[in-house]
């Protein structure tokens, strides 16, 4: 059943067992690139293949841009 979450401070609908990485590819983010706060906590990496999102989750994503 789907349920709303909030991404960098947009109102997103989620389905159910979405996972953190399962959003980024949602998303069509990198992961290579980004860094993930949940829920006010910096999600490592290695976590958002099993981290599954909740009704109600706050979701930041900062994305590395490279320069020079």
């Amino acid at each position: 059943m789907p349920f709303e979450i909030t991404v960098n401070g947009e109102p997103w609908t989620a389905s159910e067992s979405l996972t953190v990485l399962g959003l980024l590819e949602q998303l069509q983010l990198d992961p290579a690139r980004v860094a993930v706060e949940l829920d006010r906590r910096i999600l490592k990496q290695p976590a958002w293949r099993e981290t599954t999102l909740r009704a109600g989750a706050q979701i930041e994503i900062v994305q590395f841009v490279g320069g020079g």
